[in-house]
């Protein structure tokens, strides 16, 4: 069983999408295939190359204490 390579995100895509809570910019983590948004402390899933932006999908980050 082989596991696929992360879907890649297009580069325009990300520079329009900010974080529905705070309307802030948003980092992509190709790693974990997330876009978090630092300032909301939430992950949003990357699901087969679509970002789900729900807050309902998001996983809380720990804070940066």
């Amino acid at each position: 069983m082989t596991e696929k390579p992360p879907t890649p995100i297009d580069p325009k895509l990300l520079e329009i999408l900010v974080c529905p809570l705070t309307k802030g910019p948003l980092r992509y983590d190709a790693q974990r295939q997330e876009l978090v948004s630092e300032r909301a402390g939430l992950a949003y899933p990357i699901r087969d190359g679509i970002p789900i932006m729900l807050v309902d999908e998001a996983r809380q980050i720990a804070d940066k204490a």
